[in-house]
């Protein structure tokens, strides 16, 4: 028997003429939903007082630990976010804070920040919009559906829409100021995971006075550290979403911050120095550097899927078969070769971390055709002519990795040369063991809060039936694609060897850290997703095209390709255009 929700609404007749488009769920809403109409005798109901968007206080809900800070009734056509096709349509954003604090290290206020909007036209379906980097700011809850040169979002599908500050709000103090959070355990939980589940509960909560109905499916979207929250997701909230999309997860990201450490001290060995001796970091490898390795592995690897079209389909094999040694000069140095610590350092960066004993800290790294893209210097070596570095790495692994990740944490400063100095001190010995440690304060490991409880285990979300998505670029300089892959792997032994009934992964081959490199970037996962929970649809492949904005595709623009489902690749067929993805095949 379908349930059936009671509608109270006690408000005058002037207010709910105002307010008419959200008193009552359309027939087809509720049949969606599974809900029925009220008025049989047997059928169990559930009285609901809905609230006017301008209704939603802190006083109306009555949930504990709740503040209300604003609300905001938003009309059709006054927004269009930055690269959109069409403005928002008329909704109710709601912002607020959850569970505050005082720091007892710090003495700071934290708080978890969030930000709601609930579409007037609602299709009855909830999202949450997975954040970035070391969180601390509530970006606007539009709904991103990841990849690159989106025109859409999921607000403007109707789903309703949350996201989340991770429990802290940044600070302005040079380049650590994201990192600043660390310094209080509580924080610290909700950055890795608390944060997302709060938000998830209350959003729902204020979802239904609103609506007056339950979300009929629940999606969970994110890349970066939004990837790494959407595994979190699907193991520490498996109830809670029916479909989730992790892009390029960070989910071993304290490891991967080591790697941070590791990177900068090999590309500051054949850094030049500035005049008080401080590596200049970025002038380790020139652009013409990295633009030779990548074009020496797609000379190596770009027809071993069987065609040479620019894009390395199986980099996962080519690690076998490009050797950056070819590229050692015989004689001077020119843009046409490396010098032999040049290659050292480079194999280092891709073979991963290691301690004195040799063991592996994190994954080793693919060869890929976009290692020469802007995407992967601005990470990884940055474009500073300075010794005061503007890689990614340096600038937000220097703050995370001694404030979030290692315990005790270590204050670092962000003034001047202060977080490169930091990671080039770094030892794998003795400082890469402390992303596991606990202390009296500190009584969560970073390993802990931040990754996955046994990653592998999702036996929670399949028993649920939910499904997952994940997609990572093989040229990400941030999060290792083989890192992923290898997780995969491991779901996939814990599920009798395949786990692609309710989980698949999907490699993007060029592309770096969520969007750009020379890779066919422009997808819908959130389609996909959909298509997959509620239309059965499990997707052997998803469309996927370059962007001619996209710098890195300058030889091939407009070029489509299918995403091919592990361990299957795009494969041209032998005939047709080779721009058009109807003549290649999952192989």
């Amino acid at each position: 028997m379908a349930h059936c929700i009671r509608l109270a609404d006690d408000r005058n007749e002037e207010t709910r003429l105002k307010t008419s488009t959200t008193l009552a769920l359309p027939l087809a809403l509720l049949g969606a939903l599974g809900l029925a109409a009220c008025g049989s005798d047997d059928a169990p109901t559930e009285t609901v007082t809905r609230l006017a968007c301008g209704e939603i206080t802190t006083a109306a809900l009555g949930i504990a630990g709740l503040t209300i800070g604003s609300t905001e009734s938003v009309a059709a056509g006054s927004v269009t976010p930055s690269g959109a096709a069409q403005p928002l349509p008329a909704h109710c954003r709601v912002a607020g804070s959850i569970d505050p604090h005082t720091g007892p290290v710090d003495g700071k206020a934290y708080a978890i920040g969030f930000e709601l909007r609930l579409p007037a036209d609602w299709n009855g379906r909830f999202m949450f919009q997975g954040g970035g980097g070391t969180d601390g700011v509530v970006n606007p809850a539009y709904g991103a559906i990841l990849g690159g040169g989106a025109t859409t979002n999921a607000l403007t599908r109707g789903f309703a829409v949350a996201s989340t500050d991770g429990g802290h709000t940044a600070e302005t103090a040079a380049i650590v100021g994201g990192a600043l959070f660390g310094l209080d355990p509580q924080a610290r939980l909700d950055y890795g995971y608390n944060a997302v589940g709060r938000t998830t509960e209350i959003a729902k909560a204020v979802l239904k006075r609103f609506y007056g109905a339950d979300a009929g499916h629940s999606y969970f979207l994110g890349c970066s550290n939004g990837g790494r929250q959407a595994l979190v997701a699907a193991t520490r909230f498996a109830d809670r979403f029916d479909g989730i999309v992790a892009g390029n997860p960070g989910f071993n990201l304290p490891k991967a911050a080591v790697q941070h450490a590791w990177d900068t001290q090999a590309f500051a060995s054949v850094a030049s120095n500035d005049t008080d001796g401080k590596p200049i970091v970025a002038s380790a490898f020139s652009t013409a550097d990295m633009n030779l390795v990548a074009a020496k592995v797609v000379e190596k690897c770009d027809a071993l899927d069987g065609l040479s079209d620019g894009i390395v389909n199986r980099f996962e094999s080519c690690k076998g078969v490009f050797d950056p040694a070819e590229l050692t000069c015989t004689g001077a140095k020119t843009d046409s070769c490396l010098t032999a610590a040049q290659v050292t350092a480079l194999g280092k960066v891709f073979d991963g971390p290691r301690n004195g004993a040799g063991a592996q800290l994190y994954a080793d790294w693919p060869w890929d055709a976009g290692v020469g893209g802007f995407g992967w210097r601005i990470w990884k070596l940055g474009t500073s002519a300075t010794s005061v570095p503007n890689s990614i790495i340096a600038t937000l692994g220097g703050g995370s990795l001694p404030y979030v990740f290692t315990t005790p944490p270590t204050k670092v400063s962000g003034e001047g040369t202060g977080v490169v100095d930091y990671l080039l001190g770094f030892s794998f010995d003795t400082d890469a063991p402390k992303i596991y440690a606990t202390d009296v304060t500190y009584t969560t490991a970073a390993m802990t809060f931040m990754t996955p409880p046994n990653p592998s285990d999702l036996s929670a979300f399949k028993g649920h039936g939910g499904k997952l998505i994940v997609f990572h670029g093989g040229s990400d300089p941030v999060f290792s694609y083989n890192d992923t892959r290898n997780w995969y792997q491991s779901v996939a032994a814990a599920n009798g060897g395949d786990a692609k009934a309710f989980a698949r992964l999907f490699a993007v081959p060029g592309m770096n850290h969520c969007s750009g490199g020379p890779a066919t970037d422009k997808f819908d996962m959130l389609a996909a997703i959909v298509d997959w929970v509620e239309g059965g649809k499990a997707p052997d492949s998803i469309p996927a095209a370059a962007r001619p904005a996209n710098a890195d595709v300058a030889a091939f623009p407009n070029r489509t390709r299918p995403l091919c489902a592990w361990p299957k690749v795009a494969v041209y067929k032998g005939s047709g255009d080779i721009e058009a993805a109807e003549n290649f095949s999952c192989q």
